[in-house]
């Protein structure tokens, strides 16, 4: 089961899709992607903020694992 609610990430697609729909099929690949793409977010973040001896992370590391994972 999907833990990230489909309604966020067809309202997300249709916004920046230019208003087409989305079909469910295409939908379930795009909130496992994303899923898949929050979940290494949380990874490199967690190992940035460990690195600096930190139990909390922080801005600076969301911005290190964004970096890392070469996504703007």
């Amino acid at each position: 089961m999907a833990d990230l609610p489909n309604a966020v990430v067809k309202r997300l697609l249709t916004k920046h899709g230019g208003g087409l729909r989305v079909s469910g099929s295409a939908l379930s690949l795009a909130v496992a992607a994303t899923e898949g793409y929050v979940a290494a977010l949380a990874r490199e973040a967690q190992a940035s903020a460990e690195a600096n001896k930190r139990k909390t992370v922080m801005d600076g590391d969301i911005e290190a694992a964004r970096a890392k994972l070469a996504v703007s």
